[in-house]
């Protein structure tokens, strides 16, 4: 798989995380086949356009203890990211220090379908929802 078709999986599976649902970079990765990228999963999402139609909910990707993660010194993506999932209905804590923008309880928003079950309903045309694990 190159880079084009890594990115559009990653655009394509992050698409079927449900409304009020969060999964990981490294959940992602498993779901497109390529278990040992979940950096370039969040480059995937770092790079991508607001202006991309269908939109892309890039803000119900979190780390793998649920922390929303700092973009750095004077972005403000943790906050937007925290922000979206709230206006979803998602609880979120406070900041934390480090300018992380909160944490989310992965046993009670995660969605974390089985990467095998997956990638057969992909193939076979089948929506989002179903895939739940």
């Amino acid at each position: 798989m190159d880079a084009a078709e890594f990115h559009a999986s990653v655009y394509e599976t992050v698409r079927q995380i449900p409304p009020q649902k969060v999964t990981t970079y490294g959940h992602i990765a498993k779901l497109v086949g390529m278990p040992n990228h979940s950096r370039h999963v969040g480059q995937a999402l770092k790079f991508l356009s607001p202006d991309v139609h269908p939109p892309i909910p890039w803000y119900r990707v979190v780390a793998s203890s649920g922390a929303i993660s700092s973009r750095g010194p004077g972005t403000d993506g943790a906050r937007r990211q925290r922000d979206e999932l709230i206006a979803e209905g998602v609880e979120v804590s406070e900041f934390t220090a480090g300018g992380g923008g909160g944490k989310v309880n992965m046993g009670q928003w995660g969605w974390f379908p089985d990467p095998g079950r997956w990638r057969e309903s992909v193939e076979e045309g089948e929506e989002g929802d179903e895939h739940e694990g």
